[in-house]
């Protein structure tokens, strides 16, 4: 696989980047070739259009619709809040690429 943008966009990009951190360790750690980075929701449409998989923080889960119009050939999910809790780099970097891999399957 070649490497692949996942960018994670949330309120003020503030709180996404230790999830960020998390799942770049494992990234690295397992060997997934994976360039993660954070960035303000406001810049969903400026950076959202070169990354491979849009992940939204769900404190803006209801831009979701919006996000996904503004950006139509571009996967976008909702991190799943527990996981987003738990700041578990490990299980959204699993979704993160399980979405990826069905993405490029179709």
């Amino acid at each position: 696989m070649e490497k692949k943008l996942i960018y994670l966009f949330c309120s003020a990009g503030m709180s996404t980047s230790l999830l960020v951190s998390k799942m770049r360790q494992q990234a690295e750690k397992y060997d997934v070739p994976v360039i993660i980075e954070a960035f303000s929701e406001t810049l969903v449409t400026e950076k959202g259009i070169d990354a491979d998989l849009v992940l939204l923080g769900p404190q803006i889960a209801w831009k979701c619709s919006e996000i996904q119009k503004l950006l139509p050939t571009k996967p976008v999910e909702v991190i799943d809040s527990v996981l987003y809790g738990k700041v578990d780099g490990l299980g959204v970097l699993k979704s993160a690429v399980a979405v990826i891999k069905n993405k490029s399957s179709q």
